[in-house]
């Protein structure tokens, strides 16, 4: 495989794994029945799904570019040590945004 493509292929791969947004806050309801669940646990459960969505395309997207050597990593903005910095978070961390937060520290 060509530089330019492993390349585009990192970048792709960066781009798969950013794409999924939030689930939107719960609205405000006017009125509330008995046998409905709260706004509050509906929107814990919404989170927690995303975080584990978001934690499966870090895994599948981010992680194999761990194959490639530093020099392409810095080529994109990243690093060995940071995507394993990354992978090591807790589950509730977005380790996708920290990645960036990290990669956008250091410039």
């Amino acid at each position: 495989m060509k530089y330019e493509e492993i390349i585009h292929h990192a970048h792709t791969a960066w781009e798969k794994a950013s794409q999924l947004a939030p689930p939107p806050k719960p609205p405000q309801l006017h009125f509330y029945l008995p046998a409905m669940p709260s706004m509050r646990l509906i929107h814990a459960l919404d989170m927690g799904w995303w975080h584990y969505r978001r934690r499966r395309l870090f895994r599948r997207h981010i992680l194999p570019l761990l194959a490639y050597d530093d020099q392409l990593l810095r080529d994109i903005g990243h690093c060995c040590d940071d995507i394993r910095w990354a992978s090591q978070l807790p589950l509730k961390v977005d380790a996708i945004q920290a990645l960036k937060e990290r990669s956008n520290n250091l410039r």
